[in-house]
This record gives C-alpha cells, sequence and structure tokens, in this order.
C-alpha cells in the first residue's frame, strides 16, 4: 500500500495519477479527509501501509511569507512529526519527504550539492520555512536509524498544469494568474534578478518514480539546472500571453547576505550518477502548457468546493 498526503496539490494529484494501479494498491489524502496536525489521524492512515509520499504542507505565495512567515512552521512541524511517529509505529518501510531548495545557504552561483551546502544561514525570506524543512529532514535523518528507509526531496521551483492559482500560489502561477487578470502594472516581488529553477511536474514525477523503486536513504535534489530571473520569466510570460504590460517592482527586507541576487541553484549530478535521471522538458513549452490549464480551467477556481 502507498499513502499519499497532499493529494489534491501540485505534486500529490499528479503523483495519485501516475502511480501505477496495477502494481500499487494507492491511497490519497487531502484536509478534506482530516487534520494532519491530529495524532490519532495519522496513526489511523499509516496502518498496513508500505510507502509514504508526504507531499502534504501549509504553503503560501510571497506576499503572505513576507507578511506572516510563522504561519508556515508550528502546523507543518506538527504534522509532519505526527506522521513520521505515526509511520514508524506501524512498521511502513519508506518515508519520501518532500523538503525544499529553500533549506540551502546563500552560495551565489555555484549550484547547492548535497553534502556541502547543507549548512549556514538560510535566506531570511525563507527562514520560516527552511528551518523547518530542515528539521523536518533531521527527523528524517534520526529515523533512518530506527529501521525505517527514510528519502529526501529537495526540488527546485516545480511548475506545471493543476498548480495552485489561488493566494497560495508561488511566483510562476502568481505571474501568470496576474497577466490572465488583466494586471498592469504587474507587480513583482523584489527587485526582478532573484534567480530560479524551475522543474516541470513531469520531469519531477520521472525522478520520484526512480526514487521509489531504487533510491537509498538520504537527500536527493531534483532541479532543471536551467536557471532564469523573475524579470525575465514576467517578460516571458506576457510574451506567451501576447500582452504589453509594465513591470513594477515591490522592495523587500534587505536580506542578511551581502549579494541583492537571490540565486538558489540545484545541482542534480547525485541523482544522474545514482539513478540516470536529467530534466527533459523545455521550459517555454512546458510554460505554454500551464499558461494554457489556467485559461482553460480558471473558472474551477471560483467554485467554493473546488480544491486543488
Amino acid at each position: 500500500m502507498i499513502l499519499v498526503t497532499g493529494a489534491t496539490g501540485l505534486i500529490g494529484s499528479n503523483l495519485y495519477k501516475t502511480l501505477d494501479k496495477r502494481i500499487f494498491d494507492v491511497k490519497g489524502i487531502s484536509t478534506k479527509d482530516g487534520d494532519l496536525t491530529d495524532e490519532k489521524f495519522c496513526n489511523g492512515i499509516t496502518k498496513k501501509v508500505d510507502v509514504v509520499f508526504h507531499c502534504a504542507a501549509v504553503t503560501s505565495g510571497a506576499k503572505v511569507m513576507q507578511n506572516s512567515p510563522l504561519s508556515h512552521v508550528t502546523p507543518n512541524i506538527v504534522m509532519n512529526a505526527n506522521l513520521i511517529e505515526a509511520c514508524r509505529r506501524n512498521g511502513v518501510k519508506k518515508f519520501i519527504f518532500m523538503s525544499s531548495s529553500v533549506v540551502y545557504p546563500y552560495t551565489g552561483a555555484i549550484p547547492n550539492n548535497e553534502e556541502e551546502f547543507t549548512y549556514g544561514d538560510i535566506y531570511e525570506k525563507y527562514e520560516s520555512v527552511g528551518w523547518m524543512k530542515r528539521y523536518t529532514e533531521k527527523l528524517c535523518e534520526t529515523y533512518s536509524k530506527f529501521g525505517m528507509k527514510c528519502i529526501v526531496v529537495r526540488p527546485s521551483n516545480i511548475y506545471g498544469p493543476g498548480d495552485k492559482f489561488d493566494e497560495r500560489s508561488h511566483v510562476l502561477p502568481a505571474t501568470i494568474m496576474k497577466v490572465v487578470n488583466g494586471d498592469n502594472p504587474l507587480v513583482v516581488w523584489g527587485n526582478g534578478e532573484d534567480v530560479r529553477d524551475f522543474i516541470y511536474i513531469d520531469d519531477f514525477l520521472r525522478a520520484i518514480d526512480l526514487l521509489l523503486k531504487k533510491g537509498k536513504t538520504g537527500i536527493y535534489n531534483i532541479g532543471n539546472n536551467k536557471n532564469i530571473s523573475i524579470g525575465e520569466l514576467a517578460n516571458l510570460i506576457a510574451k506567451l500571453m501576447k500582452k504589453n504590460i509594465k513591470i513594477n517592482q515591490v522592495k523587500i527586507r534587505k536580506r542578511k547576505q551581502t549579494s541583492e541576487v537571490n540565486e538558489l541553484l540545484c545541482d542534480n549530478n547525485k541523482i544522474l550518477k545514482d539513478l540516470n535521471w536529467i530534466a527533459k522538458k523545455n521550459f517555454v513549452i512546458g510554460l505554454k502548457e500551464t499558461i494554457n490549464w489556467y485559461e482553460k480551467n480558471m473558472n474551477l477556481y471560483d467554485d467554493e468546493n473546488y480544491q486543488i
């Protein structure tokens, strides 16, 4: 039995769909099924389960992260701790945790690898999320010493059809949403020079499938190794949608690091060496597919019963 938490989110929903039901008995749960901060609920859903993909998390976009950073801390830590302990108690064989590249410290243009750059100061605007993720990674490391195989996944920015297009949106879907809604000027948080590595959901899922079947205990980066600035992203989205817009930048608190350019670059050498995985999706094509999906499905977000 495989359990997928967060089964209505971008990762969880697509993972649930792609897992081979002919081979695996798969169960997906979301907030409508119960509360992962409830210890009894976690214990119940992990009984007779062999593998857990923990994709559930309290998330938000840059504005909420800036104005209410602690909203990411307590609920996530409680649910993560409850779930991993329930897995240990019920004899789950493999626990796969979706962490994030925000756990990395500032290294400039040097790509972060899993071993060398795990420790150090986290970007100020990512402190709440980054330290919460790091704490859960340490839980995974600890529980791995007591018989449960734990794999930590550090993805770069995942995007694609089925993403969150609401107040929780991250930068790529948020920018698409603003352009579709006719925002002009288009507001970009930061100075527009922040650099991101975007990984298409299908590429990410291929990596996850390999980790399920062949992955070793430990940490794996999953990124595209091709980077784009937020300013370039905004202009590209506008161009693809044939919109002539002005971009306004909103200043945020100065980071602790000397560089104002936030470069979170992932080194994929470990997953390439261990599992022979590389990203294949062309970014422009993936971006077009994501835009098309949102334009066709944007009315769903007016339905108060719709969850994604």
